[in-house]
């Protein structure tokens, strides 16, 4: 099994309801990623997912970009990606803290 199909299973079983478009991406993302080279498929596609979620669907960059500090900007995002993630059908619980374990 290539790497990619690996992703895709792990990204499938993650987030099942995850549109045909941000599929594509997360998996591209976590293909491409050299940080993720070294990360079981199922970390990797968890770690593109969010990283997906933060950076493409919530404020967080603009709140970088406002001079918020990561940990500050992750919280104030954390329940827009909780959201996001229930609605995809992921059953993995983002940190508390709006972190992804992970540092993506």
């Amino acid at each position: 099994m290539t790497r990619q199909t690996s992703l895709e299973t792990a990204l499938r079983r993650l987030a099942p309801a995850l549109p045909a478009h941000e599929f594509a991406v997360v998996v591209d993302h976590a293909c491409g990623s050299p940080a993720l080279k070294r990360a079981t498929p199922e970390e990797a596609a968890w770690l593109s997912l969010v990283a997906y979620i933060r950076h493409r669907m919530t404020d967080y960059d603009e709140l970088l970009a406002d001079h918020y500090d990561v940990d500050s900007a992750r919280y104030f995002v954390a329940d827009d990606m909780r959201e996001f993630l229930r609605d995809w059908g992921v059953r993995r619980a983002l940190a508390p803290d709006g972190g992804d374990g992970g540092g993506a």
